[in-house]
């Protein structure tokens, strides 16, 4: 009874998205406020029947109905409660089953959010939002029906697969993921419906892109931290990220979302760019199709990807149509969105800004190519041609040092302008800062060149940022006596996009160099211990104190009780340990890491011997590691402060270097308070 009542609600949703759609696009076209409001009550309806439909397959996974395939699947009596509920989308029909849940979720957030908005794009950012729902909602009762019934029903199932019900990151990254991937169907939603009603000249289209952009992109932004911080936690290979295609199928939008973030700023302030961030957009969104298609077509090997079947050929056939035909809509406005502004100066942040684009941009085609490459070349030759990280190290390290230099100098310039003598005053602090980050690199060690110049244009950056806080802090104690803690909190809120995007900078830095470090100073060593023994990697050494084994729920662990040691005082507990899940034949790592601001230790138990008289255990010691999910973590709050809405301004406090040459060079000052 509940797959009868979920699929039929499926059923009943696709034909009313079907109408909403239909009855959206009629009144766009005729003025109709009847057929708009038909469109939108369709909408809302069809979130609701989509929204039934999910709770009742949780409501099935937990009650384990083995009547239903996708319960039979992958759900399991012995499997705990969290893994159970979460199974939803360790598989892929309940993978697709939560994508259009989400996606139906944001299409009713933004019709509520934005019912006031002028004009008629909403209307059609709304039939835009139903058609990609109903092509998620074909998948459904079609080739990714989860709801088939099973006969006879079985007494159990297999559970989940056991690498994703190995640690609670599972219940982290792939709701992160598809809240980033179906975000940003609202902003394209708006670029669609801003053409096709032709007020995309007005631009009013960007604010409301905006907002939900940058909520996407924070979801994903978290995504990829929490997906490196799971691989890193429970594959056992002691790395964060392998290009592996479908981590590089999550890169891509982001990178291209990065660039429309940037460049939209650019045509609100310059009039500039309009073509090209209606094709960001564009292809922001068909690179999560992409993505999703990568991951559920089953033709990757891939602990990502899912299954095999002619789903994937659904995917090409709605990321073809998207294309086109947005791209012939983008094409057809083209001659409407010639920018008004141009180049003033070549050194100024709108230029910084379209270098950064560009630089982005290239990035983004590197990985693309390197990971359809080796598709194509086995479809049209039969040939397993294999792209791995030499290929995308080599390609995209020289583009990202750039890319971290650019993100220093951006803030330092005002628009349209430049004053040279105040751009060099501005730039003392972070060359002094660029200077001893070479010094002290090379005093501790750095010699890949990559590395060396990650570290020096990171410090460059960073102090280039934080004077920007600086400074405006030092604005506000002058002109209103505040003490700093109360300036810089203002200073904030009187411009959260601005100071938003200066924290992101920050985040994204402080991972950069945590990357840069944890990759240059990396120790490893593979050995086998009996009881007592030590071992000694970079300075650090550890002992094997006992090997033990114990049952749990659902499976068997066997872990090392390892203790680090500071002669021989013990400073710190490890746990490696091996799990074998009653479904799989195969063991799943699952190391231990002790972190701290320095450095990680993390131990990966290899193989045992049965009696417990040895284990064979990797350690490695990996410097600056744990700045990496504190810089996305950062990354993310910054994300979150810019995505507030602005208030209102109320005052000017002129700054001086930055809003003086601004003002100088004819733009206005930027702090206010």
């Amino acid at each position: 009874m509940t797959g009868l009542i979920a699929i039929s609600a499926i059923q009943v949703a696709l034909a009313i998205s079907i109408v909403g759609a239909v009855a959206l696009i009629y009144g766009g076209k005729r003025g109709s406020l009847q057929a708009r409001t038909i469109g939108y009550g369709a909408l809302f309806t069809a979130f609701g029947l989509v929204t039934l439909s999910t709770l009742a397959m949780v409501y099935a996974l937990v009650t384990h109905d083995f009547s239903i395939s996708y319960v039979a699947q992958v759900g399991s009596r012995e499997t705990p409660l969290l893994f159970t509920i979460i199974s939803l989308w360790g598989a892929l029909e309940g993978s697709i089953l939560f994508w259009a849940f989400l996606l139906y979720v944001f299409a009713a957030l933004a019709v509520y959010t934005h019912r006031n908005d002028e004009g008629k794009t909403l209307e059609y950012a709304a039939a835009t939002l139903l058609i990609i729902g109903v092509f998620f909602l074909i998948l459904l009762i079609g080739p990714a029906n989860p709801f088939h019934a099973v006969s006879p029903v079985p007494d159990d199932g297999p559970g989940p697969n056991p690498l994703l019900q190995n640690h609670i990151l599972m219940a982290v990254h792939p709701p992160l993921l598809y809240l980033g991937y179906v975000g940003f169907s609202v902003p394209f939603a708006f670029a669609v419906g801003a053409m096709v009603s032709g007020e995309v000249a007005e631009d009013r289209w960007i604010k409301s892109a905006r907002t939900w952009t940058i909520a996407a992109w924070a979801f994903l932004t978290a995504a990829i931290i929490a997906g490196m911080w799971w691989s890193y936690e429970v594959l056992g290979w002691g790395g964060y990220w392998a290009w592996d295609p479908v981590e590089n199928a999550s890169l891509m939008p982001w990178l291209t979302a990065t660039a429309f973030m940037h460049s939209i700023m650019v045509q609100e302030r310059r009039a500039m760019l309009r073509v090209w961030n209606l094709n960001l957009i564009v292809v922001t969104f068909v690179l999560t199709v992409l993505g999703t298609f990568l991951t559920r077509s089953g033709i990757l090997s891939s602990v990502h990807a899912f299954t095999q079947g002619t789903i994937g050929y659904y995917f090409l056939g709605f990321i073809a149509i998207t294309l086109v035909a947005s791209l012939m809509l983008v094409a057809g406005y083209a001659p409407e969105l010639k920018s008004q502004g141009k180049l003033d100066d070549p050194m100024s942040r709108e230029t910084t800004f379209l270098v950064s684009n560009l630089l982005l941009s290239v990035i983004c085609f590197t990985v693309l190519l390197g990971t359809l490459f080796p598709l194509v070349a086995e479809a049209v030759r039969g040939v397993k041609v294999s792209v791995g990280r030499p290929f995308f190290n080599s390609m995209t390290m020289p583009v990202i040092v750039v890319v971290l230099f650019l993100i220093g100098i951006g803030p330092a310039l005002p628009w349209r302008r430049t004053d040279r003598a105040a751009l060099k005053k501005q730039l003392r602090a972070p060359a002094v800062a660029l200077g001893a980050m070479v010094v002290i690199s090379l005093v501790v060690g750095v010699r890949d060149p990559y590395a060396l110049l990650a570290f020096a244009f990171g410090g460059f950056a960073i102090a280039s940022n934080v004077q920007e806080f600086v400074i405006g802090v030092r604005a506000r104690v002058r002109a209103h006596q505040e003490n700093a803690a109360a300036a810089l909190g203002r200073l904030v809120r009187a411009n959260r996009h601005r100071y938003g995007g200066y924290l992101a900078h920050l985040g994204l830095l402080t991972a950069a160099m945590g990357i840069a470090g944890s990759s240059a100073f990396k120790a490893e060593r593979e050995i086998t211990l009996t009881p007592g023994q030590t071992v000694t990697v970079a300075g650090q050494t550890v002992r094997l104190d006992e090997v033990w084994g114990r049952d749990e729920q659902g499976r068997t662990a066997i872990g090392a009780d390892m203790s680090l040691l500071d002669g021989s005082r013990v400073v710190g507990q490890l746990e490696p340990q091996q799990h074998f899940f009653d479904s799989s034949d195969q063991p799943i790592p699952t190391p231990s890491v002790l972190s701290s601001p320095r450095r990680d230790i993390y131990i990966n138990l290899m193989a045992f011997a049965q009696d417990g008289s040895s284990a064979t255990v990797h350690v490695l010691v990996e410097p600056l590691v744990i700045w990496i999910w504190i810089g996305g973590g950062i990354v993310c709050l910054g994300a979150i402060v810019g995505w507030v809405p602005r208030r209102r301004r109320a005052a000017v406090v002129v700054v001086p270097s930055v809003a003086t040459a601004s003002a100088r060079a004819g733009a206005p000052a930027e702090v206010t308070t």
